[in-house]
């Protein structure tokens, strides 16, 4: 059976969607199934922003076809792993858990990895580069937390 992992982030627009992209690229479906969500429903049913689909393009993956939507308590249950971009999003995914297995679930993808960084920091107010650091960023953790699992 394959290992459901969430990535979240705020929006489910900029890191989360280059996560699930990332991920289902470097691991096989047949063990893991991959999906991203947001804690806030700021763009539900939204494509990811135009620059994290131009920067997965520049890096061989198409994100465009994903849809932003928000974390919901189910999702607490149906995935074996949520790993969440920053500390803030930590936070508001710990406020939807009822049960100790589902705050147990519940990771940054940097301390989940073993990364050196301490977040992915969110590029949505910045430029391009912003989206290129935290592609590699994302890549680097994907392949890292991976390798651990």
């Amino acid at each position: 059976m394959a290992t459901k992992v969430l990535m979240v982030c705020l929006g489910n627009i900029c890191r989360s969607p280059l996560a699930e992209g990332i991920f289902r690229h470097l691991s096989h479906p047949s063990t893991y199934i991959v999906d991203s969500a947001g804690t806030a429903n700021y763009h539900t049913g939204a494509s990811p922003d135009r620059r994290s689909i131009a920067v997965a393009a520049k890096n061989g993956l198409d994100i465009s076809g994903q849809k932003a939507r928000q974390l919901t308590r189910n999702d607490l249950d149906a995935f074996d792993h949520i790993l969440v971009m920053d500390e803030q999003n930590r936070r508001d995914a710990l406020a939807l858990c009822s049960t100790q297995t589902q705050r147990n679930k519940i990771e940054l993808l940097t301390a989940a990895s073993g990364h050196n960084a301490t977040h992915i920091p969110d590029p949505y107010y910045g430029g391009e580069e912003g989206f290129e650091t935290v592609f590699d960023l994302v890549s680097s953790c994907c392949n890292a937390w991976l390798a651990k699992h």
